[in-house]
């Protein structure tokens, strides 16, 4: 299964009045994985920031006035989210906006579903915490998620963090170590932890008598109780471990 953590930055809140995608950050799973590939771009919006926008992610005109436009990195970014389940917090705003910029283009270029399904974490958090805080700040508090480094948003940052957090929250695994990231398959050397050779052999207790007269007892009661149906003592004592 292949999903793309997705996340933009933009000029303002509402698509609708004008505004522009300026930033993409997407993060690729494989069967819930991260793989090391990501699509990260800055884009010229050719309009002003908002400055509340500005306040939200640090981005200003100036530092995207030489960075490509939506219709110079579309095709690359299509190739990269086709046939993906893009994973999206808060998915109406994010997959909106790239209808909009698609729509610019032209009807050729369809929309956002005609190449991807979409995954809002926002209605799975809302659908698992009713009437609790459910913004990704939240959400890393309550999964115990480290977003420390998220002073100001950003489209990859924000993706990679929501990627440990969609984890955390559909499947228990909470971190993907995304800072260290490994192809798929491969194995790194600070992952293998080789024993000493000469280290001592480990300590053998075993059961004294009291003990195995106990665990007697007990699988006769477990028998008794399953009309014979006791696994344990149905066992060959001499292929036991």
């Amino acid at each position: 299964m292949r999903q793309v953590v997705l996340d933009t930055e933009t000029t303002g809140l509402e698509a609708s009045q004008g505004h522009r995608i300026i930033e993409i950050g997407c993060v690729e799973l494989v069967n819930r994985r991260a793989t090391g590939r990501h699509y990260h771009q800055y884009l010229q919006p050719d309009r002003e920031i908002d400055p509340g926008a500005v306040e939200v992610h640090g981005i200003s005109n100036d530092f995207l006035a030489n960075k490509p436009r939506f219709e110079d990195i579309v095709q690359d970014f299509l190739g990269f989210v086709q046939g993906a389940e893009l994973v999206i917090h808060n998915a109406s705003f994010d997959v909106g906006f790239i209808d909009v910029e698609l729509a610019r283009l032209g009807p050729h270029l369809g929309r956002v579903r005609d190449y991807c399904a979409v995954l809002d974490t926002l209605a799975l958090a809302r659908d698992k915490h009713p009437g609790q805080k459910n913004n990704l700040d939240a959400l890393c508090k309550r999964y115990a998620v480290d977003n420390s480094n998220r002073e100001l948003h950003g489209a990859l940052l924000d993706a990679r963090i929501l990627a440990d957090v969609y984890l955390a929250m559909s499947g228990g695994q909470v971190s993907l170590a995304l800072g260290q990231e490994q192809a798929a398959g491969e194995v790194g050397e600070e992952t293998v932890r080789r024993l000493a050779p000469d280290r001592p052999p480990l300590r053998v207790i075993h059961a004294d008598a009291a003990e195995l007269d106990a665990h007697a007892e007990r699988l006769r009661a477990i028998d008794q109780a399953s009309g014979g149906g006791c696994l344990w003592l149905c066992q060959d004592p001499g292929t036991s471990d």
